[in-house]
């Protein structure tokens, strides 16, 4: 126990001639710490806080085996152990500490990549919404003020008038829906009735309902099964999911272009797969084709005037329901166009 100014200002000369020792053997595990530390700056963040408590520990072991000469007195192997003992306190409570640290800025990059896709994603969805919207609007309003003011009188013309204001309202009306659809799968809000559902029937309804669209796009539209599998799942969604994706096909394909819809069995899953002749989809956005309001239209054959197009929801909401039920749906270029395959899980007899 130091008394007197004396005795404490020998001991801080003693301590001030043999620093530099200390430091001379310590410096060096400081560095090779230092280069451990740079060559894990891309690993995970437990490994850093890891090396960072035991770079300390080592360089002090070795800066006092430095100047003690490495004479173990009895003075010094208490020291030593000391320092192992704190060692083997420190570093496992440094790895689960850098394991909980390194999860929770994991999760918390996730999330804020999340929060930046959603958010760009309904950027994204509200430009091209209020592009859509505005073209049919646009023209319905038009014609309406031509009607009004008499610019239109002529019977033929009046009922072609009719027509078309029609057909943008149906349109409207499908873009409409489809938001809706969107907005009840991304809320967590869709309710689905689950029964016993023979695939090839849906199948058959939707390629009934699209046939005067292929026929009208001079498009070759047919279908194949090598087995008539039976999936849980609801009636309704499950043809929207075959129509909105048969629909994007016979849009993407030329004319007298083919589209082919698959049904099988792989395994314990069902097989739906849907073929079309839109020319592929550049690798680099391959990713991209269920991302809303993403329709391609630059990589892929360009739409023919007088089709009806989308609002660039079709594929997401299909996507979303084919997950409901539990599946899976995946696109790949295939041939001369793009493979759209759907995975649903059998129904239990």
């Amino acid at each position: 126990m130091i008394t007197s100014g004396e005795t404490f200002a020998e001991m801080l000369e003693h301590v001030w001639h043999i620093l530099p020792y200390a430091l001379t053997f310590a410096l060096p595990v400081v560095v090779l710490g230092g280069l451990l530390l740079w060559l894990l700056r891309n690993r995970s963040l437990a490994s850093s806080l890891t090396l960072l408590v035991i770079v300390p520990i080592a360089a002090t072991i070795t800066g006092v085996l430095g100047v003690s000469g490495f004479m173990f007195t009895p003075t010094l192997t208490t020291m030593l152990l000391v320092c192992l003992l704190v060692g083997l306190v420190i570093v496992p409570a440094a790895i689960v500490l850098g394991h909980g640290i390194a999860r929770r800025s994991v999760w918390e990059s996730d999330a804020r990549e999340r929060e930046r896709a959603a958010e760009a994603s309904r950027r994204e969805l509200v430009a091209w919404i209020s592009h859509d919207l505005r073209s049919p609007l646009s023209g319905i309003r038009a014609m309406a003020e031509a009607l009004a003011d008499g610019v239109v009188a002529e019977p033929g013309e009046v009922a072609g008038y009719a027509h078309r204001i029609s057909g943008e309202t149906t349109r409207l009306s499908a873009m409409v829906e489809d938001l809706f659809e969107l907005s009840r799968i991304t809320a967590g809000a869709l309710e689905l009735s689950m029964s016993s559902v023979a695939l090839s029937d849906v199948v058959s309804d939707a390629i009934a309902g699209q046939t005067p669209v292929a026929e009208q796009n001079q498009v070759l539209l047919r279908a194949s099964a090598q087995a008539r599998p039976v999936v849980s799942g609801s009636d309704p969604e499950l043809a929207r999911i075959v129509r909105n994706l048969v629909a994007n096909a016979i849009r993407h394909t030329p004319p007298e272009g083919t589209v082919a819809v698959r049904i099988g069995v792989d395994g314990r899953e069902a097989l739906l797969s849907v073929d079309d002749g839109c020319g592929g989809i550049p690798e680099d956005e391959i990713g991209r084709v269920f991302d809303v309001a993403y329709r391609g239209t630059q990589a892929r054959t360009p739409e023919r005037f007088g089709t009806t197009a989308g609002g660039g929801l079709g594929l997401a909401i299909a996507k979303g329901l084919v997950e409901a039920h539990r599946g899976r749906i995946g696109v790949r270029n295939s041939g001369a166009g793009c493979r759209f395959e759907v995975r649903l899980p059998l129904a239990t007899p």
